[in-house]
């Protein structure tokens, strides 16, 4: 390779550009994902506004019709338990079910998911196209998960919610680490009990949870 005395240089603030363009990104759902990053980019250059959708804007639902809980809650049967899955297989499951490709490819991107995918964050990007609010991803992310077949409550391990909940409010960027810590140490030492599991309304209900 050729030798230069060139050094290219990283400006400092990259890692917060790239956090900033990722929450946005999920934020706007957009079909076309390279061409929307060239907008943002480009209008960031410029010293515009970037085409950022804002939280009371994303009536996803609406956006994306085909995609319900209760399909994503047959894809989870699919999948089986795995913890990874191939995204080839997964891609295909996700085809059979006529739902939307965008969406599958936005998802994959706002995750930087590659041959080898997490499936429980993959449903949990899933789910944000259809819940506004983080509370209200979890909620459908425990409906989709639960296997209560009693008419009861919706509701998983707390080991799961503590592993979702983390990773949603990571990839939404506009929360604190230390006040997810704060939430999910309330919640074990003083929601869950012996059989360790949540329920949806124990953080959809109680006013001393506030997740966002």
């Amino acid at each position: 390779m050729p030798q230069t005395d060139k050094q290219i240089c990283i400006p400092p603030e990259l890692p917060e550009l790239l956090k900033q363009f990722t929450k946005a990104a999920i934020r706007t759902q957009p079909q076309d994902l390279i061409q929307w990053a060239a907008d943002y980019f480009g209008s960031m250059s410029r010293g515009e506004i970037p085409p950022v959708r804002e939280r009371s804007e994303r009536v996803a639902l609406s956006n994306w019709a085909e995609l319900t809980p209760e399909l994503l809650k047959i894809l989870h049967s699919r999948v089986g338990g795995r913890l990874i899955i191939h995204a080839d297989e997964l891609a295909q499951m996700w085809k059979v079910l006529n739902l939307p490709t965008d969406l599958f490819n936005s998802v994959m991107n706002v995750g930087h998911f590659t041959e080898e995918i997490e499936w429980l964050k993959f449903l949990a990007l899933s789910c944000s196209s259809l819940g506004v609010t983080i509370a209200k991803t979890l909620k459908i992310v425990c409906e989709v998960l639960s296997s209560d077949h009693d008419g009861g409550p919706p509701r998983i391990p707390f080991s799961t919610f503590q592993f979702l909940y983390t990773y949603i409010a990571e990839v939404d960027g506009e929360i604190s680490a230390s006040h997810v810590s704060r939430m999910l140490n309330y919640i074990e030492q003083e929601v869950i009990g012996p059989d360790g599991l949540i329920k949806v309304n124990d953080f959809t209900q109680n006013p001393r949870v506030r997740l966002e």
